[in-house]
Parts: C-alpha cells; sequence; structure tokens
C-alpha cells in the first residue's frame, strides 16, 4: 500500500511540475506576494507629514518645532499661517495631525505655569491618528524646562471624536467585501462556461463581443449594488456608524468602482481556463490589492515605488471616498476626483476583457 501511495504522490507531483501554468502558480505568486507584504504589511507609523501652526514667537515653540522636525518619524513639515489653513489641511487629508503652540506656550514655561500644546487628528485613520498622537506626546514630554512643570499635550479628533475603530472598519468593509464578491462572480463567469461547454455555444451565437461583455457586466454589477447597501444599512442601523455625505454621490462612485472591479475579474475569467484558475487569479488580484489599499496600513508608509502601484488599485481610492462619506461631508469635487481613477480603471480593464473575448472568439 505505501508503494502504491508514493506512486500516486510522485504522479501527482510530476503533473503539477509538467504544466507550464502549474509551475506558474505555485511559483509566481509566492515570490510577489512575498515582495508585497514585506514592503507593505507594517505596524509603524512613519514617512508621516504634520502641520505646524505656531502662533508662539517664544524659544520654546523653536525647541518644540525642531524636536519634531528631527523626529525620522516625520518628513516634512506643513507650516499654517492660521486656524481656517489647519482645518483646510486636515479636512483635505494633506496631513494626518497638526500641531496648535498658542501664543502663551513659552511665557507660561518661563513663568512655570503648566503649558499645552493642542494636537488635532484625523480620527478617520484612527489607528494611525492614535499612534502619531503617542510619537508627539513623547516629544513634547521630552521637553524638560527647569524648574517648571513639562509641557503637556492636549489631542483632538475630528471625525472620529472617540478614536471607534469601528467607525473606520465598517465603512472600509463596505468596499473590501463588495471587491471580493465582485471578483469571484466575475471570475468564475466564463471559466464556469468553459468547463460546462457552453463557451463554445457562445462563441457561435450571433452576439457581438461588446454584447457579451455587458450581458457578463450587468448581473454582478446589480449583485454587487445589493449587497452593498446591504452593508451600508448595516453599518448605519447595525453598527451606529454616521453616514454624513450624499447617498447619492455614494452610489455614483459605488457604480464606477463596482465596474472596475468586474473589469479585472472579467480580465481575469478570460485568461483562465477552469474555475480553479480563476479562483487562484482572484485571489492573486484581491490579497495584494487589500494589502496595498491603506487599509491596513497607510499608503504614506510604503516605499515611492509602491505607492505608485497602488494609483492603478480601484480599492484604495474607493476606500477613500466611502471613509470620507461616511465620517464626513465630503465635497462633490473630491468624490468626482477620486471616481475618475476608477472610471479610468473601469475602462482599461473592461476594454482588456473584451480584446481577450475577441481573440477567444477568433
Amino acid at each position: 500500500m505505501g508503494g502504491r501511495i508514493a506512486a500516486l504522490v510522485v504522479k501527482e507531483l510530476l503533473a503539477i511540475l509538467r504544466d507550464p501554468k502549474g509551475r506558474l502558480v505555485l511559483i509566481a505568486p509566492p515570490l510577489i506576494q512575498l515582495l508585497i507584504f514585506s514592503y507593505a504589511a507594517t505596524l509603524e507609523v512613519k514617512n508621516v507629514e504634520i502641520a505646524i501652526l505656531n502662533q508662539d514667537a517664544g524659544r520654546w515653540s523653536a525647541e518644540l518645532i525642531q524636536r519634531i522636525d528631527g523626529s525620522p518619524t516625520f518628513t516634512r513639515l506643513v507650516y499654517l499661517h492660521g486656524p481656517e489653513a489647519l482645518e483646510e489641511a486636515i479636512d483635505r487629508g494633506r496631513v494626518i495631525a497638526a500641531i496648535r503652540i498658542g501664543p502663551d506656550f513659552s511665557r507660561d514655561i518661563e513663568a512655570g505655569r503648566p503649558a499645552t500644546v493642542q494636537a488635532i487628528l484625523d480620527g478617520r485613520r484612527s489607528n494611525a491618528a492614535q499612534i502619531v498622537a503617542g510619537y508627539i506626546g513623547r516629544i513634547v514630554d521630552g521637553m524638560s524646562p527647569a524648574p517648571g512643570p513639562r509641557p503637556s499635550i492636549e489631542a483632538r479628533n475630528w471625525f472620529n471624536p472617540n478614536l471607534d475603530f469601528i467607525w473606520y472598519t465598517v465603512p472600509s468593509l463596505v468596499a473590501i467585501i463588495s471587491l471580493l464578491i465582485g471578483l469571484i462572480v466575475t471570475a468564475l463567469s466564463v471559466a464556469r462556461e468553459r468547463e460546462l461547454g457552453t463557451f463554445d455555444q457562445l462563441m457561435v451565437s450571433p452576439l457581438r463581443t461588446h454584447e457579451i461583455l455587458v450581458g457578463k457586466t450587468v448581473p454582478p454589477l446589480l449583485i454587487g449594488l445589493v449587497h452593498s447597501t446591504v452593508f451600508i444599512l448595516a453599518a448605519i442601523l447595525v453598527f451606529d456608524v454616521p453616514l454624513r455625505g450624499s447617498v447619492l454621490l455614494l452610489y455614483a462612485s459605488l457604480v464606477f468602482y463596482l465596474a472596475a472591479t468586474i473589469g479585472v475579474g472579467l480580465f481575469i475569467s478570460a485568461l483562465s481556463a477552469t474555475q480553479q484558475q480563476a479562483i487562484l487569479g482572484a485571489f492573486l488580484f484581491a490579497s495584494p490589492a487589500i494589502l496595498l489599499s491603506g487599509f491596513a496600513t497607510p499608503v504614506d508608509n510604503m516605499p515611492e515605488w509602491l505607492q505608485a502601484v497602488t494609483i492603478v488599485n480601484p480599492l484604495r481610492h474607493f476606500l477613500t471616498i466611502v471613509q470620507g462619506i461616511f465620517l464626513k461631508d465630503l465635497p462633490a469635487e473630491q468624490v468626482i476626483a477620486g471616481t475618475i481613477p476608477l472610471a479610468l480603471i473601469a475602462l482599461c480593464t473592461l476594454t482588456a476583457a473584451a480584446w481577450l473575448f475577441r481573440r477567444r472568439m477568433e
């Protein structure tokens, strides 16, 4: 019996290794994921840009700014000239934190009175905001003027006052689960027909390529809209996440996001000969897409070459939109700016899928 099992094991190994696609699946995806995970998966918060509103002309504020500037965590300081500029920097996501040094900061330290520094944090990125607040707190606490007390930090979290992680996670899951469902449904579409033998019937039917593409796109788009509606209602009614922005803008961007996702799924499906290959292809795309979206690790923490790769990731763009619409009233121009890349990705992926369909039909 042992010999028969050993022979079967050898036979299976040879079958996998002799298949060029099998060898590709064994070698390429693990190497790609190792490379991406190594650079993108980190619990550190670095390469942070913070804003400084200095209303104090004394030497203690200058020393504090020098300490912050010398920290390796903060790559650039954005100097502001008024509260309005501070509000705009946080609101538009230009910085994750803004430090406001009041006009009496140095005077209070010299007089031996308690001095405070205000830190405004972007609560939409709750985990990163807490870490950045800890960094700033340690820098402020490191100042030890004698003989008075050490300065302290007063933190305020905008858009998510209590830094409730649910407020960040649930809207993000609306985008992530929609991506997974859209990929799986569309990736299996053509591969399933090949296995069942109905793809040949589709090829000889009077349908044109664009008609087949539309017929394959509309059903998963409707399924994705239904699923997303359920997730949005659950976020509002079950998890008590506030929806402060426009529902119309949310669904308009959602349509383009689903179209981009479906385009990727159809492209994978057109390349795959079997459903197993389609599932592997969907996993190969979905795993790095989630990691490179900014959900677990801020995109700013990644190397510059990897940040450039994230531009073609539809999940990255839609996460910014869905979080902004949920936790703040994201302006229409910012929603449109985030939707344009989704539309371009959808156009490119659907065009590539149509080209592959045409090649298969020829």
